[in-house]
């Protein structure tokens, strides 16, 4: 129960709540003009303090974020399964609460401030304090995913905002869908757990249907591909793998392999360079062979009668100086014969030995390359071995992978069957549930009822989504109607919740609620409202325009009822007469 709202400004306008019904109206003077408005007096203020006092976090547009409001500190008295407890935090240092009374309890124990002497929470401690308190949420159900929260179920006994009232399952409009189904399940007693399962299958099952929509739109390839074609990849992995460790095991390795090779090319060179040589030389022989030929000289009779031939004829002088010619010239001839037989021989002797040194060179390397060819080098050795360790691992890879793609293209199938096998033991203990839900669907019946003279149906199914929540009321084309099941409902959860032993103990409406609702169903919804309340022991408060107010259709006693049940009148006469006592 809510006891007080405070602050430690004194233009604050302290707001006192007693037990049962509770009533905040904002009022119109008979001074305030027409420009006047009832709207911005505090009511949704007070509703923001409450939740920012419970841990909730301002939005930017919050009058909590404001200029005029920094520094300012809130605080909200409350009795929790029978103890006092004060809780404050301020705007500009929000990251702790502090408080005080009996929590020699509590699941967090609150540490103690030596320069600001109190005690205090961090936030998130706080909100998982409340969450035991109030719902009896464990502590380590935070370190889960998809899990009830504080913030969340609290959101539903102090809607804040217009959007909170479109939807009585909805507190917000981005609200997940998860969070909807998990926390409204708890709420109505259901197994929470297996809307938390479900989210978690919806969450695998889209991220494989993202990876095959990634591996259809190539973004993925040369890693999905198909089974079959891992499996042709593996194939010959394996073939070329079992090839290669043949190899290397009846590879020979030569400790002089380089020494060996680099020989072999040498005499390969000196083979050629030997072969140039002989080219040459062949050349040359054969030109002496053909001067040697050219060499025979000419008869001096031969020549004596030509020169007879043409009327000349040699005298005894001339004859004689010509034989001593013809002998200096045969001795010339002589000579040249006997160098051209010199280096016809000459040459013929270096053929020879070239043609024997070329043998040689050619049977030492035939020699070095049978070695080559029996023995591997030990530099190839390591790259073969590197080669198979390489094959070996995408081979490993490939198996992986191929493993992989089975549990892909079965995987939908698998959790298909998962979250089928789930819905069944969702709807089976939705049976076993069947009397807390048949208590939560009376409750809202006879609210409902007792707005509308017909009875409004809650139905709770399970569907392959999981949970499906839905309330209906005959006549609900308004929007009024419409804000009147999420009041029913409202008002079934704190009914159940009355006979917990941690529970939130307040109900809170703003006067959005309201909006739209015919004067007859507010007045009844009023009166329902605190009879409820005072039945069961738990607190509403109602934050009300005094336009909206239907007095006409109040009977007789709860007319005394409500004027006695006003705690406070937000007026627009003056800034003063606003919940904060300043206006901006």
């Amino acid at each position: 129960m809510i006891k007080r709202v405070r602050s430690d400004r004194s233009s604050f306008r302290t707001v006192e709540f007693k037990e049962g019904f509770n009533v905040i109206v904002a009022d119109r003077t008979q001074i305030s003009s027409e420009r006047d408005s009832r709207n911005g007096l505090g009511k949704t203020t007070l509703i923001e303090i409450i939740h920012f006092c419970f841990g909730s976090t301002p939005k930017r547009n919050d009058v909590l974020k404001s200029e005029e409001l920094k520094n300012w500190t809130f605080t909200v008295d409350l009795t929790v399964n029978g103890k006092e407890i004060s809780v404050s935090r301020n705007t500009s240092n929000s990251s702790k609460v502090y408080l005080e009374g009996d929590f020699s309890d509590w699941p967090i124990a609150p540490k103690f401030d030596k320069e600001k002497n109190g005690f205090y929470l961090r936030i998130e401690e706080w909100k998982k304090v409340l969450g035991y308190l109030m719902f009896n949420l464990p502590l380590n159900l935070y370190e889960r995913k998809y899990t009830p929260t504080f913030r969340s179920l609290i959101s539903y006994f102090v809607r804040k905002g217009p959007d909170a009232f479109q939807n009585p399952f909805r507190h917000y409009p981005q609200q997940k869908e998860w969070d909807i189904q998990v926390n409204n399940a708890y709420l109505l007693e259901l197994n929470w757990e297996y809307a938390s399962q479900i989210q978690i299958l919806k969450d695998q099952e889209n991220t494989l249907m993202e990876l095959k929509k990634a591996a259809k739109e190539g973004l993925l390839s040369g890693y999905v591909g198909t089974v079959g074609e891992l499996e042709a990849e593996r194939v010959r992995l394996q073939q070329e793998i079992e090839e290669l460790e043949k190899q290397l095991k009846s590879f020979r390795v030569h400790p002089q392999y380089a020494e060996i090779e680099k020989e072999a090319d040498r005499l390969t060179n000196e083979i050629h360079k030997i072969t140039n040589e002989i080219v040459i030389s062949e050349k040359i022989l054969k030109n002496y062979r053909n001067s040697f030929k050219l060499e025979e000289d000419v008869s001096m009779e031969i020549l004596e009668k030509v020169y007879q031939e043409v009327g000349i004829w040699f005298s005894e002088i001339l004859r004689k100086r010509l034989k001593e010619v013809k002998k200096f010239h045969e001795q010339i001839v002589k000579n040249r014969k006997l160098y051209l037989e010199n280096e016809i021989e000459r040459l013929e002797n270096k053929i020879t030995q070239c043609q024997l040194k070329i043998k040689e060179f050619s049977n030492r390397r035939a020699e070095l390359l049978r070695i080559l060819e029996t023995h591997k080098a030990l530099d190839e050795y390591r790259m073969l071995n590197e080669r198979l360790v390489n094959l070996r691992q995408q081979w490993k890879d490939t198996l992986s992978r191929i493993d992989n793609l089975k549990r892909f293209e079965t995987g939908l199938s698998k959790l298909k069957i998962e979250r089928e096998e789930l819905i069944q033991k969702t709807r089976q203990d939705k049976e076993e549930r069947r009397t807390v839900i048949e208590k939560a669907i009376k409750l809202f019946n006879q609210n409902s009822k007792y707005l509308y003279a017909e009875s409004g149906i809650l139905s709770i199914d399970v569907v392959p989504a999981g949970y499906k929540f839905n309330v209906e009321i005959k006549r609900a084309q308004s929007q009024g109607v419409s804000h009147m099941k999420v009041f029913c409902y409202d008002l079934m959860c704190i009914q159940m919740w009355s006979y917990e032993k941690n529970k939130p103990g307040f109900l809170i409406h703003d006067s959005t609620i309201f909006d739209g609702v015919d004067e007859r169903q507010i007045a009844r919804a009023m009166e329902l409202a605190a009879k409820k309340a005072n039945e069961l022991g738990f607190q509403y408060i109602c934050l009300i325009n005094s336009d909206k107010v239907p007095y006409g259709e109040f009977s007789e006693d709860f007319r005394e009822i409500f004027e006695k049940s006003i705690r406070i009148r937000l007026t627009d006469d003056r800034p003063a007469g606003g919940l904060l006592g300043i206006r901006f």
